[in-house]
């Protein structure tokens, strides 16, 4: 059984940052391509950025590019949203994915098989 549990999140003022990470149980890690999604409240989940099996392909969303970074270490079986400069508009709760399939999971959250709990961000302005 596949687990992922979410680490990180928090209260934070506009402009500050937040590491979130997520620790994988259950698979060979490097074999799953990782995404971070988000969703706010009374909005659809929504695709953050992504990152292949082994970190050489990474994408992120056009509303987070450039402020945050998304890691992996396999020997850890972690991957890590690095956020900088928030804004009151990440405020979401922040979800890993992982994707046993493909070798990057693409942006669409039907594509991951696998989901943590979730972790709340909160941006005060």
């Amino acid at each position: 059984q596949v687990h992922l549990v979410e680490s990180g999140g928090g209260l934070v003022e506009t402009g500050g940052s937040l590491r979130l990470s997520c620790v994988v149980s259950g698979r060979t890690f490097s074999n799953l391509a990782m995404g971070w999604f988000r969703q706010a409240p009374g909005k659809e989940r929504e695709f953050v950025a992504q990152i292949s099996w082994l970190g050489g392909s990474i994408f992120y969303s056009d509303s987070v590019k450039g402020r945050f970074i998304i890691s992996r270490d396999n020997t850890k079986n972690t991957v890590s949203l690095q956020m900088n400069a928030l804004k009151s508009e990440d405020t979401a709760v922040y979800y890993c994915a992982a994707d046993k399939s493909h070798e990057i999971g693409g942006r669409n959250p039907q594509t991951y098989d696998y989901w943590g709990q979730g972790t709340q961000v909160t941006v005060s302005s």
